[in-house]
């Protein structure tokens, strides 16, 4: 008798690093951990504050706590060089990055008429460059190993545009399109890059806002709730893992149907 197959063999992590940006809390923590739960290695990446270290601290025991493997790095991604520091630092530890995960970025809440070249820019260095910079030191090596998985970290502003997220939202909509060019580009390779975008997720950076204007946004969700970190788990596994093979170049909603109006 032909054993049966296990379907959930190809969401296994064995083997494989994974750099996950802006991991010490919330969303990155959450696919992390996630990712460790299946084998992976983690790099865990912050900023470098005082509380980023506790929180980076706190996610690598749990890890360690699980048996699995990770390691803490710290690198301000608004540098001119701590993409480059990252993307260096990472793979003098682990040799190799198998997968990689954008989910750092930085969104100032602010009228469009407000913006003030300090604040343009540190917004455009986190979720623009450095995005950039992380594809070109570690895309290339992933094509020449035959595998890799990449996946940025959106958001329905890049459909969406919230009025007081100006440079925000548009940020991401260009990291969509980045993502989609990448896809094409790496087609073939064994490298496949997609897109996730998270809708009204309660995290502390949002937590005020919906507190807010809460009741009416989860009017127009049709699931009947804010969504949560762990929400997006399942389907970072999916895109990052051999299950998702065959996805390449998708953007995945994970809005509990905010966008169908």
């Amino acid at each position: 008798m032909t054993p049966m197959p296990d379907p959930m063999q190809p969401f296994r992590l064995d083997g494989r690093t994974a750099l996950v940006t802006g991991s010490r809390r919330e969303i990155g923590r959450a696919i992390a951990l996630g990712f460790a739960a299946q084998g992976a290695r983690v790099a865990i990446h912050h900023a470098g504050t005082p509380e980023e270290h506790r929180d980076a601290a706190d996610v690598m025991a749990t890890i360690a706590a699980a048996g699995a493997v990770g390691r803490e790095f710290a690198a301000d991604l608004a540098a001119d060089d701590g993409a480059k520091t990252l993307a260096r630092d990472v793979l003098a530890a682990f040799g190799q990055v198998d997968i990689l995960v954008i989910n750092a970025s930085i969104e100032l809440v602010e009228p469009w008429t407000e913006i003030s070249r300090e604040r343009f820019d540190r917004q455009i260095a986190v979720n623009l460059r450095s995005t950039l910079e992380l594809f070109q030191a570690l895309v290339p090596g992933m094509m020449q190993r035959g595998w890799g998985r990449v996946l940025t970290i959106g958001s329905v502003q890049q459909q969406l545009p919230h009025p007081g997220m100006f440079v925000y939202a548009g940020s991401k909509a260009m990291q969509y399109s980045w993502a989609m060019n990448l896809a094409r580009q790496t087609g073939g390779s064994g490298v496949t890059v997609n897109n996730l975008a998270p809708g009204a997720i309660s995290t502390a950076r949002n937590r005020d806002q919906l507190a807010k204007t809460g009741e009416t946004l989860k009017q127009r969700i049709p699931v009947g709730r804010f969504g949560r970190p762990e929400d997006l788990v399942g389907p970072a596994l999916l895109l990052c893992s051999d299950a998702g093979s065959y996805i390449n170049g998708a953007n995945l909603l994970v809005d509990g149907g905010r966008l169908l109006g």
